[in-house]
């Protein structure tokens, strides 16, 4: 099976391309600027020319609080851009698979939520994102669009990095403690992304199409998190930092509004695909040493 990956560059795409290559797929990884989702006539003729079985998508406008000034930005890659490759896709027969985001729930539920309950954005980045499901789900029936949280790895930056540097240069650092998640580290999303290419390529007639949940499994806050990463760190360095300190979103404010509740209900992927997600305890165990080991720059 011929495998494009667009958005290879990214966090998610490089840890995607890693775990492709060693299936025996033959995988194609693009990004800006040899394909650009939001021009949708040169983006058909470069699918057209690679002719994949399965296109995934990982492409996405990503800087939540940038996107309250860069609305356009946000929705033209976000929604029309997916909408734009949904598009090609029905018109190729080619199946697709769209990464989305727990940032299209409000945040005010308090049980996990599960792929029916009612979307409520309530900032510009969760509303792009949501009018692009909303696109896949017009354009092509052949989709499945997998929503994750609190994405980290080794690759680009990420909140764990972020929460390392500061304890090497700070003694106390403040993380907001009333808003709750599940870490999820992209090698684990992309593994799940691989066995869900392997359904679709040994058995297409057995997937069930449509919406899933992926995120590590547990839940904690970014004040948990943030502890969890220094004790890792210190395991492996000495680090300067002697307090977490936590705070509320009150005290913590930011442009755009972050979901007080963002964990995910993964039920229904281990139902339809077998796939259970493993403890986000043991992804960031698994993704320190792999940081550690020194093959990717900790900045």
């Amino acid at each position: 099976m011929r495998v494009l990956v667009v958005g290879s560059n990214g966090m998610l795409g490089r840890d995607l391309m890693s775990t492709l290559v060693q299936t025996e797929y033959t995988v194609f990884g693009l990004d800006i600027p040899q394909i650009d989702i939001t021009r949708q006539h040169e983006l058909s003729g470069v699918v057209r020319d690679l002719s994949p079985a399965l296109i995934i998508n990982c492409a996405a406008y990503t800087a939540v609080d940038k996107a309250e000034q860069e609305t356009e930005l946000a929705f033209s890659i976000n929604r029309d851009g997916s909408a734009n490759l949904a598009t090609v896709c029905h018109d190729q027969g080619i199946p697709l698979i769209h990464i989305s985001t727990d940032y299209v729930f409000d945040g005010t539920g308090r049980r996990p939520y599960r792929e029916s309950d009612p979307a409520s954005p309530i900032g510009v980045y969760g509303r792009s994102k949501w009018e692009g499901e909303e696109g896949v789900r017009d354009h092509l029936r052949e989709h499945l669009i997998v929503r994750t949280a609190w994405l980290y790895g080794v690759q680009g930056n990420n909140f764990v990095k972020t929460i390392l540097r500061l304890s090497r240069e700070k003694e106390r650092i403040r993380v907001v403690a009333d808003q709750f998640g599940c870490p999820t580290w992209a090698r684990d999303l992309a593994e799940g992304l691989a066995r869900m290419a392997t359904l679709i390529s040994d058995d297409p007639a057995s997937v069930q199409w449509g919406t899933y949940h992926f995120c590590g499994q547990g839940q904690t806050t970014w004040h948990g998190f943030a502890e969890a990463i220094v004790a890792e760190g210190r395991r492996r360095e000495e680090l300067k930092v002697q307090q977490v300190v936590p705070v509320t979103t009150a005290e913590y404010p930011t442009p755009a509004a972050r979901p007080s509740w963002s964990v995910l209900d993964c039920r229904k992927l281990e139902e339809n695909f077998g796939i259970v997600p493993r403890p986000w305890q043991t992804g960031l165990s698994e993704m320190m040493e792999e940081l550690y080991r020194g093959d990717f720059p900790r900045q």
